[in-house]
């Protein structure tokens, strides 16, 4: 049973999931394609870090940014490499959607990048739509943005 609550990045287990989250990233892109969120950004008022647990281990996290404008921003995405296949990706993406809508956003936003065929096809099988890229992204071609419009049940 995955477990997924709101936690501080500030705890070991924690910031080795996230260390391995970037090293994975770091592998696929320049650093200057590479967009995910330091720990100090990750604390910050408006973001929220979603960890998912099974028998308490620390095996993925998701971040979601409150843009204030009835947009999210999912960041920080990733799970163990050694837990993929076990459902916590989409436990945690149904999870983010859910904070979403308690944060009363209407879109959840994310970019990924074209290297991650497996992160793109979880979010299109739950509904996730291409878009243009949007903010910092929008000179990036390895850049691969999508959005999910939310109702209060979370259907499409």
């Amino acid at each position: 049973m995955v477990d997924i609550a709101l936690e501080s990045p500030r705890q070991a287990d924690i910031l080795a999931l996230l260390n391995d989250g970037d090293n994975a990233a770091l592998a696929l892109y320049p650093a200057e394609n590479y967009y995910g969120l330091d720990v100090d950004a990750l604390e910050k008022p408006d973001t929220a870090l979603l960890v998912a647990r099974v028998e308490g281990v620390a095996l993925g996290t998701a971040a979601l940014v409150d843009n204030r404008d009835g947009t999210a921003e999912l960041k920080r995405m990733f799970v163990s490499p050694a837990a993929r296949g076990l459902g916590i990706a989409s436990a945690l993406l149904a999870a983010v959607e859910a904070r979403a809508r308690s944060l009363g956003a209407a879109t959840v936003l994310l970019e990924t990048g074209h290297p991650q065929v497996a992160a793109i096809a979880l979010y299109e099988k739950h509904g996730y739509q291409h878009i243009p890229r949007f903010g910092q992204y929008v000179g990036d071609p390895t850049s691969v943005c999508m959005e999910k419009r939310l109702t209060s049940t979370g259907s499409v």
